[in-house]
């Protein structure tokens, strides 16, 4: 079955009709939602939801502390290692996120470095995303990381430079996690 995560920038408070009209087809089919606990976007959704009386929903927290589940559903905690904030450690609940869900919404303000690499990391593993543009009002579709570089091919450079900064700090504290988990240190 289809699970979908939802997420999106902070800077988002409101949905527009197109983004409540998506919400509301997802709702009819019943699928299932996994949503961050962010303000912005994430609150947003989980308003809606809320609103809508939905309750296949799922909220992931990084950490031991929620910031917001507006409808009380079943809430997920994922261990973020060390991290205690920043980057690193609200991108923990993003990667265990978009591993469980099988398609992205993704609703971006057109500034969010957090909001791309959430659908960079669901068409790594051949995943689907709609990205909602905020500031073009328009859906953009993403079904292939070859659409993934003609869509940031277009960004400015100091938005594409910063994407692929974060990227790669993810990616080397996910190797470097994989690697002390592999070899752990002898007892001395």
């Amino acid at each position: 079955m289809t699970k979908v995560f939802i997420g999106g920038s902070r800077r988002v408070s409101r949905l527009g009709a197109t983004i409540r009209k998506r919400l509301d087809a997802i709702i009819q089919k019943r699928l299932p939602v996994i949503v961050g606990d962010a303000n912005g976007a994430d609150k947003a959704v989980q308003q809606y939801l809320f609103s809508r009386l939905y309750e296949d929903v799922e909220v992931f927290c990084s950490g031991s502390v929620c910031r917001n589940n507006v409808g009380n559903w079943q809430t997920r905690f994922i261990d973020a290692g060390t991290q205690s904030s920043g980057f690193l450690f609200y991108a923990a609940k993003d990667r265990v996120m978009a591993r469980e869900a099988t398609y992205g919404f993704m609703i971006w303000d057109g500034k969010s470095t957090g909001t791309l690499l959430n659908v960079l990391r669901l068409l790594q593993q051949g995943k689907k995303v709609a990205l909602y543009s905020v500031p073009e009002k328009k859906f953009i579709e993403l079904k292939a990381m070859d659409q993934w570089q003609d869509f940031m091919s277009v960004l400015s450079g100091e938005l594409r430079s910063e994407t692929e900064r974060k990227a790669a700090l993810e990616d080397r504290a996910s190797r470097k996690h994989a690697q002390a988990s592999f070899f752990p240190t002898a007892p001395a």
